[in-house]
């Protein structure tokens, strides 16, 4: 699969709109808030590597590629209480249409899981599938 430039950067935009984010007051939000940042960084260091930005690095694009796995499986905990801040981008359908949120979340972890991190290629082939999931979520559920 060839990744393009639009893959790259639909990848890079969602994992660069969670670090804007103001800083959340209530616990319970802020703690969505710092795992969404592990999935920006996480998606970042990939992207990276993919668009040619950073050298790639098998060792740190496996590292990235299971930290982003891994938070993509405590979506589900981080977002089920319900809390609310005003710092919070997070639309209230997340809780409305739960089984589909949490499938994204899931769709997330599959598509990091899948990166073959041995390659610059295998990196750039998974790109696409990550940004895809990323834009997916915030598409319905991210203001």
């Amino acid at each position: 699969m060839k990744i393009t430039a639009k893959t790259i950067a639909i990848a890079l935009i969602c994992a660069g709109g969670v670090s804007l984010a103001a800083d959340a007051v209530e616990p319970t939000v802020k703690a969505r808030q710092e795992l969404m940042g592990v999935v920006a960084m996480n998606t970042k260091v990939l992207g990276d590597m993919a668009g040619g930005k950073t050298a790639f690095d098998a060792a740190a694009a496996e590292a990235a590629k299971t930290a982003l796995a891994a938070a993509a499986a405590e979506i589900p905990a981080k977002f089920e209480p319900q809390a609310t801040d005003p710092a919070t981008k997070a639309k209230p359908e997340i809780w409305t249409n739960w089984a589909d949120f949490t499938a994204k979340g899931a769709a997330l972890g599959t598509a990091a899981t899948a990166v073959d991190a041995t390659t610059l290629e295998g990196v750039q082939a998974g790109m696409g599938a990550i940004g895809e999931t990323c834009k997916s979520c915030h598409s319905a559920y991210r203001s």
